[in-house]
């Protein structure tokens, strides 16, 4: 049997047509899975009247949203590649990533039009999109220069089934990920890799056919695509809610009955900390999804008491989401463990030759991890895929231990990256930025830790002569050139960067003399 996403929502359309499927919670729009499935079709079709072709890249600039869904498997369905784009960066950030993915098509919310019609107007390379589709709520809004309404030309579509495009080891989307050179690259999934990334996760957590999952994160993250795919395969209902808000989260949960629902360590404790969680039922909460750091013992113990299980995930946007998983049932004995492979996961550990490391050791090494789910590579970019895929296996660039049991343990960061609330980000970024500062003359990047977010970046900067800048025009320099979340907030004025005679960067000595934590 071949594979296509897209025909994912076509089967379970047939098999049960007239269950929830996904709920927009602050709209409160429902929609079945033959509602779903019929938008999809509209979106595919209009997608190929307007000349989409198979393997031509299509991005979305999307909140969380239906439009975000059925996009999604509309693009399956007729072949063409999705490219989800982070909705926080720049202009040119974003064109960026529409000119290296060579995109013909954006789906975008009104909400960004500011930044739309930056880039039609610019003439880069991102303007070659010969097609814009723009989501309003309300038509009769002002149009940017060249985009159609998206839910007109939807009401003039057809809601037939059109011919599927793609199968098995095609591209179905390309998810960029931040870059430790300054530039972010495209990890390239297939349909037959998502599909074993649904399997991944069916089979390693208990996932029922009945359960609500709130989708309060970022779809165009893969954690949150993951589950929107793996949704309408298994046949839940998956309730979306577009923005984060801690109070209508709460609602959300009660009044939705939500089962599960994946959130950072961070997240979590501010959920502790509310003041009106304890005016909310949240009963029917079965257990929560969580990566990016580990969950410390008392913060597990605390949703424990509550009747809720957590589960501790480590993966990356290279493996579609699956890697490790440590189950609530060893999440004490095993603190700070991100535990171990999910079903159709391998792991290794390998020393800096390449042998591989057995459990048990004390060593450390880095890890690799194997399987369908893995990426196909580095979008035009062979270099890097070739650095990264090696004889079948990803190398993370995470540092780590196993134990005797098999339970993974991350020791350090081989790319550096800081993990802020969730987000990731690269020093590289940030230093290429604040190096460019006229007031700058070189700068380091490192990550403190934070109660508030897990880590925060640090910026240590040496002044240009005769400069004097001060945090305030640090970090206005910073939100010029980069989205909000990577903005550092801390500044420190050094003398020198500490470097070894060839001119590297000595960041174990920055994080010796800076060690935080950040006042926040």
């Amino acid at each position: 049997m071949q594979t296509n996403i897209g025909l994912l929502l076509k089967k379970r359309a047939a098999i049960t047509p007239a269950n929830e499927a996904f709920v927009e919670w602050e709209r409160q729009r429902r929609f079945t899975f033959r509602d779903l499935n019929q938008r999809c079709n509209r979106v595919a079709n209009t997608l190929l009247e307007q000349g989409i072709q198979p393997g031509e890249r299509v991005a979305t600039l999307l909140k969380n949203g239906i439009e975000f869904v059925e996009t999604y498997f509309a693009i399956a369905k007729i072949g063409a590649v999705m490219v989800p784009v982070n909705w926080r960066l720049t202009p040119a950030e974003i064109a960026y990533i529409l000119e290296d993915a060579g995109a013909s098509a954006l789906v975008h919310d009104a909400e960004f039009d500011a930044s739309i019609s930056t880039l039609q107007q610019q003439g880069s390379d991102s303007a070659r999109c010969r097609l814009w589709l723009r989501v309003v709520d309300e038509p009769a809004s002002a149009m940017t220069a060249t985009s159609l309404d998206y839910n007109q030309c939807l009401v003039r579509a057809s809601d037939d089934e059109p011919a599927v495009g793609a199968w098995d080891d095609d591209n179905l989307f390309i998810m960029y990920t931040s870059g430790t050179t300054g530039h972010p690259k495209g990890a390239v999934h297939s349909h037959d890799g998502m599909l074993w990334s649904q399997l991944t996760s069916m089979a390693t957590s208990d996932m029922r056919g009945d359960d609500r999952f709130l989708l309060p994160l970022p779809m165009f993250h893969v954690g949150c695509l993951n589950p929107v795919s793996l949704l309408v395969h298994r046949g839940g209902t998956g309730v979306i809610m577009r923005d984060l808000d801690m109070a209508q989260m709460f609602k959300c949960i009660a009044s939705e009955r939500i089962s599960i629902f994946m959130a950072v360590p961070a997240l979590l404790q501010f959920m502790l900390q509310a003041p009106e969680r304890p005016d909310h039922d949240l009963s029917s909460l079965r257990w929560i999804a969580t990566g990016a750091a580990p969950v410390p013992v008392s913060l597990l113990r605390a949703w424990r008491e509550l009747g809720i299980s957590i589960h501790q995930a480590y993966g990356l946007t290279e493996s579609c989401g699956p890697g490790t998983l440590l189950l609530a049932a060893d999440a004490e004995r095993k603190a700070g463990s991100c535990g171990r492979p999910q079903m159709h996961t391998e792991v290794k550990i390998v020393d800096a030759r390449g042998d591989e490391i057995p459990p048990g050791s004390p060593e450390a090494g880095e890890l690799l991890l194997a399987g369908r789910h893995i990426m196909k590579g580095y979008w035009n970019n062979p270099q890097a895929t070739a650095e990264t895929l090696q004889d079948g296996w990803l190398h993370t660039g995470d540092i780590c231990t196993a134990d005797s049991e098999g339970f993974i343990t991350l020791c350090d960061r081989k790319k550096d990256m800081i993990i802020s609330g969730g987000e990731n980000i690269y020093p590289a970024e940030l230093e290429n930025v604040l190096s460019a500062c006229p007031e700058v003359q070189e700068a380091a990047v490192i990550g403190v830790a934070s109660t508030k977010w897990g880590e925060t970046p640090l910026a240590l900067v040496v002044p240009a002569p005769g400069a004097m800048p001060t945090a305030d025009s640090l970090r206005q320099w910073c939100r010029e050139h980069l989205a909000g979340y990577k903005v550092p907030q801390l500044y420190e004025l050094v003398d020198a960067l500490p470097r070894n005679p060839s001119g590297k960067l000595l960041k174990p000595q920055l994080r010796e003399a800076f060690p935080g934590p950040a006042p926040f």
